[in-house]
């Protein structure tokens, strides 16, 4: 009998029992996959999920499989809250991954810090996700404040806009829009010549487009998502309002909207870090990618795909950097480590060195004709 016990215990502390294999690595994310922003949120984890795919089928991490747990908060902030529980606590999820939302990411954050859960590269880039020294969140390319205030200040020398003014949604990332137009702006002794807000529900925009063009705008700067962005710019075109051009950060730079009936959104200047392959203008890297996300889902990548596959290729560096250890430590250095990175569509360059928070304050500009979003130069800022 002590000599079982004897066995047992050697067995135990053994450097052999010590460096048994652990379990899978999981990691977390919550998204919509049944509300308003379901066409984002089902791409996001279909790109993560072929890219863990090819990791696991490759060893995974040391050893250790990747294994994803998705929750759907159907856009709806306290399911976000119930989701972010059930993962802490239940799965025991040592990261979350691409949380899509400003509002949705936001209400989470204090659960994940108290966990000690880090935030990578969620679908969401409002600054308040990485300004502060409690900060456990980091972004994947540029902020919209980032991308509007260097979209601005290019249509101000290129085009010589004299009359900015403002139509974004009345939620924090308008405001977070807004404060970018204003700031850019005041650089140049110039102030937004009108504000419209709107309900993201919102679906009449006559009242509007008609206080914007009534105002003598020559540039529109949105801050809108899909149907928002399409139903402005139709009214403007229905009332015959030609001379104003609009420009939106990166929620605006979508092959949906490239492709709105009766070219409503054509002309649009959009602003982005990430670059939109065309199947048919692809490397064979691209489109082998393209082809085989297409015959894993049944449909082809959209805009919120490449963010999902860039953003879950720096989530897997980073684990991996990390040695599979998701603490905060631990993986804020693999973060830190990451510098010079070129994701696989050609997007900015992103460098998360020396405490940076988010990957780059470059963007590209782009402006949408013939259905397609053709690039006006090379990455720029502000």
């Amino acid at each position: 009998m002590r000599s079982s016990i004897a066995a047992a215990a050697v067995l135990l502390f053994s450097p052999l029992a010590l460096a048994a294999p652990p379990g899978d690595i999981v990691i977390g994310t919550i998204t919509d996959l049944s509300g308003p922003a379901a066409v984002y949120g089902q791409a996001v984890v279909d790109a993560m999920r072929l890219r863990l795919d090819a990791v696991n089928a490759a060893g995974g991490i040391r050893g250790r499989k990747l294994r994803l747990v998705v929750e759907d908060h159907q856009f709806q902030v306290p399911r976000a809250v119930q989701a972010a529980n059930k993962l802490i606590n239940r799965d025991h999820v040592v990261a979350m991954v691409g949380n899509l939302g400003t509002a949705q990411v936001d209400a989470i954050l204090p659960l994940l810090r108290k966990a000690g859960i880090p935030n990578l590269f969620p679908m969401a880039a409002s600054r308040d996700l990485v300004q502060g020294k409690d900060s456990i969140s980091w972004i994947s390319g540029s902020l919209y404040y980032d991308q509007i205030r260097t979209g601005v200040k290019w249509m101000l020398a290129e085009k010589h806009k004299q009359a900015v003014c403002v139509l974004a949604q009345a939620t924090d990332y308008g405001r977070e829009v807004q404060q970018a137009v204003h700031d850019q702006l005041a650089l140049t002794g110039q102030s937004v010549k009108a504000v419209v807000t709107h309900r993201p529900t919102d679906t009449d925009f006559t009242a509007p487009v008609t206080k914007l063009r009534d105002a003598g705008c020559d540039l529109v700067v949105m801050a809108t998502l899909l149907r928002d962005t399409i139903l402005p710019m139709a009214t403007a075109r229905t009332m015959g309002w030609t001379d104003v051009d609009f420009l939106g950060p990166s929620t605006t730079y979508d092959y949906l909207l490239a492709a709105a009936p009766g070219g409503a959104t054509q002309g649009l200047y959009s602003v982005s870090s990430v670059v939109l392959p065309y199947r048919d203008k692809a490397d064979a890297t691209v489109a082998g990618w393209m082809d085989a996300y297409k015959a894993r889902f049944g449909m082809a990548p959209n805009a919120a795909s490449i963010y999902g596959a860039t953003l879950i290729d720096l989530a897997v560096l980073a684990l991996d950097r990390s040695g599979g250890d998701a603490s905060l430590p631990k993986i804020a250095a693999a973060v830190r480590s990451i510098h010079g990175f070129r994701d696989l569509f050609g997007g900015t360059t992103q460098d998360f060195s020396g405490g940076a928070r988010q990957g780059t304050r470059q963007a590209y500009i782009y402006r949408l004709e013939g259905g397609r979003y053709r690039q006006l130069g090379d990455a720029t800022g502000y």
